[in-house]
């Protein structure tokens, strides 16, 4: 079997898997009185069915994405970042002080400068994480975890002293950006140019994993950390170069968010992005590329879910829905993940017993 077949058949089961989380929930949906048939209409005419429901769309998918991707590098070297949301909120607040502190820079000098400023700071909070995975070999899943509510509770802290808006009447918001600090329109669409960034990052990514020796080494340490300690490999160094990286594109999305969706730093900017990348980086398995589609078919859920609400449908029970998917395409995920190790005990079998692997 080619790797192609192979990794069709993996990408057959996740979408399958993900079909049948929407199947569920609009079975669940018959429990409040919706129809089975109506239910999945809405929810995917309310995602895909407009360019209204394609805008918000696209719009969701790019902090999905960028979160995805934050997760989704890590994992190449069997390294879980379960603080995407944390460093989401990083970028946001950095993104916010930076403008607001150099609101007369023109937009071609304040822009990059927001920019820089939210993936720097997404990468230095993990740091905080990625330094003592590297050096005492501290669980990363417990540190990245618990630094998501401090940088939340940071950010409540922000908007309530330091950062909070002159003119906010005492509500917990800052200023609005300056125009300068916004990402551009593509024409008079709500689209802005931030959709490309988890594009542009994903072939980045593609390039570097495949043709540096920095990426031979990533993949190297993620099929075999003794393999690649033997061969000389700097682990530790990789650790924090993947983690921090990781860190750098989950900020550049509170970066997206605050400038072009709020327009200002508030609590509650993020309902959960970087939760949602660990079940989309999972079902993308870790493929840049991957993630981008996935991302996008996630931020369809989103913008889908909000339509199922017009339909006297409760937001908790939205949410619950959601899980469900999520919960489906994780388990998709898994079961491809399984399905490739299968095949590749059985080519490694047959290679050993002399017998021509199956074309």
């Amino acid at each position: 079997m080619t790797s192609w077949t192979g990794a069709a058949r993996s990408l057959g089961i996740q979408l399958g898997a993900v079909g049948l989380g929407v199947a569920v929930s609009a079975l669940v949906l018959t429990t409040i009185g919706q129809s089975f048939g109506g239910s999945i209409r809405t929810l995917f005419q309310g995602a895909f069915g407009s360019e209204f429901a394609l805008t918000q769309t696209a719009l969701k998918a790019v902090p999905l994405a960028l979160c995805g991707l934050a997760v989704a590098l890590p994992l190449r070297m069997r390294l879980w970042n379960i603080g995407a949301e944390g460093q989401f909120h990083l970028g946001a607040i950095a993104a916010t002080w930076v403008a607001l502190s150099a609101s007369g820079l023109s937009a071609p000098a304040l822009l990059p400068l927001t920019i820089g400023a939210a993936m720097a700071a997404g990468a230095l909070w993990t740091l905080l994480a990625a330094a003592p995975r590297a050096l005492w070999g501290v669980n990363e899943i417990i540190t990245t975890l618990l630094l998501n509510y401090i940088a939340i509770q940071l950010l409540a802290y922000l908007v309530t002293g330091p950062l909070q808006g002159k003119e906010s009447l005492h509500f917990p918001i800052s200023d609005f950006l300056p125009a300068a600090a916004v990402l551009p329109r593509l024409g008079s669409s709500q689209i802005h140019i931030g959709v490309f960034f988890p594009v542009a990052l994903a072939v980045l990514l593609v390039l570097v994993l495949r043709t540096t020796k920095w990426g031979f080494e990533v993949r190297m340490i993620g099929a075999s950390p003794d393999a690649a300690r033997v061969a000389g490999v700097s682990t530790r160094r990789n650790i924090v170069i993947v983690l921090c990286a990781g860190g750098a594109f989950a900020g550049l999305a509170g970066m997206v968010e605050v400038a072009n969706t709020f327009g200002q730093l508030q609590q509650g900017i993020s309902p959960g992005y970087g939760y949602m990348a660990i079940a989309i980086a999972a079902l993308a398995g870790t493929s840049p590329l991957g993630t981008v589609i996935a991302g996008f078919l996630f931020g369809g859920f989103v913008v889908g879910g909000l339509a199922l609400q017009t339909q006297a449908v409760p937001q908790a029970f939205v949410l619950m829905l959601e899980g469900i998917v999520l919960f489906c395409a994780v388990a998709g995920a898994r079961l491809g993940l399984a399905y490739q190790g299968r095949r590749r005990l059985h080519a490694a079998r047959l290679s050993e017993e002399g017998a021509p692997s199956t074309p």
